[in-house]
């Protein structure tokens, strides 16, 4: 997640692009979680919970089409972004080998800031998962685009040829469309904990296998050589063209998931593989949304309460996310207020929107007041200290 706190806070003028993407992402990420907290509704197809009104089905189709499998490539392209930008800048002050200690050095602190979220708080990790993806991708912040683009191209090669067969296996071996939450209701702080922190090693190398990241990095590595979100005045054109390509993909690749159980009734092997491009399909979506997002970072013009709001939970991300994941847990989980147990499809979407709405109004506040995100700020203390 250093896409999520880099230095640029202290900055007098920010890529409002930038931000805009990554306070927007942390709505996306929202949706995509809540639905893991909704034990108490049958299972629908793969990881949605099956709705019963025509309004749950239709979000549920929202969230397949636009969501689900969407929003992680996003958080991995800004992540990968977000690397260039902060070995570019250390790469001028201190040089090459020491812009990719330190690089390094933020991407352990990251893995470190993800153990303690999945083991004591109890939150979905990712954070473990991109902080794994930067060190065995730092070597390619220095490679130039030519070579960044074979890189991508192998990566999702790989992918393409295993990802769909992985999850034709798991949907028959579980000879059903639907994955159970896991959940039962009778969790406690104790067990929930225990089981957490014993899975930390199993998170992140689950995560690469099942809904791998590395090519969506390196897309946000070849997009943050470009400069395109941070200068997008200067490749509009572009950004029109890869906004409509890969969202295109996107949408095309999700419509078979969307259409099992509804109007598809296939094999579960087929259906596994039918969700295989639903995740491969969403590298391009994350692709769009980024640079859809650079689009309205040059197209607002006017930057009202809502933009501002935006932004400022933009930059300080991290905090966000981890306060994200812990409202999450407290309010959702039966470890404390169980009200997962109790939402609809329709009302957690609700949630999601009023929690998003509420958090968004703190990161305003703490704009106005010029109050930095605490897990930034001591996250640059933690990298840069020793040079201090």
């Amino acid at each position: 997640m250093t896409a999520l706190y880099t230095d640029e806070v202290s900055q007098k003028k920010r890529a409002v692009s930038l931000d805009i993407a990554r306070g927007s992402m942390l709505f996306l990420i929202i949706l995509s979680h809540i639905p893991l907290f909704l034990y108490t509704i049958e299972p629908g197809v793969l990881t949605k919970v099956a709705g019963s009104t025509p309004l749950d089905h239709f979000l549920n189709f929202l969230m397949e089409i636009m969501v689900d499998n969407r929003a992680r490539p996003l958080f991995a392209i800004l992540f990968g972004y977000g690397l260039v930008m902060i070995y570019r800048k250390q790469r001028e002050r201190k040089g090459a080998e020491e812009a990719k200690r330190i690089v390094k050095r933020r991407c352990w602190y990251l893995i470190l800031f993800g153990a303690i979220l999945a083991g004591v708080a109890g939150g979905q990790d990712i954070l473990m998962t991109y902080g794994i993806a930067g060190l065995i991708l730092v070597f390619t912040l220095k490679k130039n685009n030519k070579k960044i683009k074979r890189y991508v191209l192998s990566s999702t090669t790989i992918c393409v040829v295993y990802i769909p067969l992985l999850w034709g296996g798991i949907i028959l071996g579980n000879q059903s469309y639907g994955l159970s939450t896991g959940l039962t209701g009778q969790e406690t702080y104790l067990n929930t904990i225990s089981e957490g922190l014993m899975a930390i090693p199993i998170i992140p190398l689950f995560t690469h296998i099942f809904f791998p990241i590395i090519p969506s990095v390196l897309m946000g590595i070849w997009l943050g050589n470009l400069n395109i979100l941070i200068k997008p005045h200067d490749h509009i054109k572009r950004l029109k063209q890869l906004t409509i390509i890969f969202l295109v993909i996107s949408f095309v690749g999700a419509i078979p998931l969307v259409l099992i159980n509804d109007f598809w009734f296939p094999s579960l092997f087929t259906a596994g593989i039918a969700y295989g491009i639903h995740v491969l399909t969403g590298f391009a979506g994350g692709v769009g949304y980024a640079t859809l997002f650079g689009l309205l970072g040059v197209s607002i013009k006017h930057h009202g309460v809502i933009v501002k709001a935006i932004t400022a939970m933009g930059k300080r991300s991290l905090t966000f996310f981890v306060i994200h994941e812990i409202l999450l847990v407290i309010l959702l989980s039966p470890i404390a207020f169980n009200l997962g147990a109790f939402l609809t499809v329709t009302t957690s979407v609700l949630f999601g929107i009023v929690m998003w709405a509420i958090t968004l109004s703190v990161a305003y506040f703490m704009e106005r007041r010029q109050i930095e995100g605490p897990l930034e700020k001591y996250m640059r203390y933690l990298t840069y200290k020793k040079q201090v």
